[in-house]
């Protein structure tokens, strides 16, 4: 981080910013190796409960991009819409992941170390408000307390960048189709279970700082429900990534047909650079209902939700199809 002297560091201080630096960069590539990073580092530290989350959620950041290139989107969305979407979610989940995964390593390095190291988080233009709240966790051991805080904390990471961002606004998030989308549900946060069964939550209100932070507690109620967990983390474990809802909708329907293709063989990887850092926890003040345990959710499956939102989207795209070709 530019503007921060390293000078007074020891050398053990310096050698470690530079291997966490050196591995985000390794790993912030594209949504296959986050999502798999995220997963390979909670198997080996079960107590960071976010790590799965942020995974499961990465692996449908994947999904919709590759929906964008699959069979349905490009009837309806043009070409340019459809990059400036990519864009969008690459671009978050790219900051998110720049901006957590040298968390992730350095509570790791402070466990074989067995002294807390979070001093250094500032060195990766990491909030103060994280910073406290990783020490809170090395006493405490408050898992879920943990998990709410990154989940607010990350969601102001990309609130400005992203949300309040004037030209992602402009072409993405004031655009019809994000709307349209918006409005009727169509996007959804999936958890998939090999049995064929889907669990999850539509997402609504996206540009909502609140409503991104309520429905991440949500998600982590479901992802952890104790009669749901294994079946995800099975999928998780048997199921490997490659951004084609194929990935689990062979599960679900018993003639399946690959409408989406594969992540890499549809996108480049994109060169991103970093913004100019501010300590969003310095500028807005931490809402204490966002740190309420107080969430509700039904922990039932939403296969049938799903299925019929799908036929409703490729209906409504072959309408729009059929009336473009009428009115030329």
């Amino acid at each position: 981080m530019v503007g921060i002297n390293e000078h007074f560091l020891s050398t053990e201080e310096k050698r470690l910013i530079k291997d966490i630096r050196c591995l985000t960069e390794k790993n912030n590539l594209d949504n296959i190796t986050r999502t798999d990073c995220y997963f390979e580092y909670y198997i080996m530290n079960k107590e960071i409960q976010w790590s799965l989350l942020a995974s499961l959620v990465s692996r449908n950041a994947g999904w919709n991009m590759c929906d964008l290139a699959g069979g349905w989107f490009p009837l309806s969305l043009n070409e340019k819409t459809r990059l400036n979407l990519f864009a969008t979610y690459e671009r978050a989940n790219w900051m998110i992941f720049q901006d957590a995964y040298p968390q992730l390593l350095l509570y790791e390095y402070s466990t074989k170390k067995n002294a807390p190291m979070f001093h250094l988080l500032k060195y990766f233009s990491v909030s103060s408000f994280m910073e406290k709240e990783w020490q809170h966790f090395w006493h405490y051991r408050n898992k879920k307390r943990l998990v709410f805080s990154l989940i607010i904390n990350e969601q102001n990471v990309i609130e400005k960048p992203i949300i309040k961002n004037k030209l992602f606004q402009k072409e993405v998030f004031h655009t019809f189709a994000y709307r349209f989308q918006d409005i009727w549900h169509f996007s959804s946060v999936f958890f998939p279970t090999l049995h064929g069964d889907i669990y999850g939550r539509s997402v609504s209100s996206f540009s909502s700082l609140d409503r991104r932070i309520e429905l991440g507690k949500e998600l982590y109620a479901i992802l952890f429900a104790t009669k749901l967990h294994d079946s995800f983390l099975r999928f998780a474990i048997n199921v490997p990534h490659t951004g084609s809802r194929s990935d689990y909708e062979k599960y679900v329907y018993p003639r399946h047909r690959k409408n989406t293709p594969m992540l890499r063989t549809s996108y480049p990887v994109m060169v991103q650079t970093e913004p100019e850092w501010k300590d969003w926890s310095l500028a807005t003040r931490v809402r204490t209902k966002w740190k309420k345990d107080d969430v509700q959710v039904e922990f039932t499956p939403i296969t049938d939700w799903y299925k019929r939102k799908q036929e409703k989207l490729h209906s409504l795209i072959k309408v729009e199809r059929s009336l473009l070709t009428f009115l030329r």
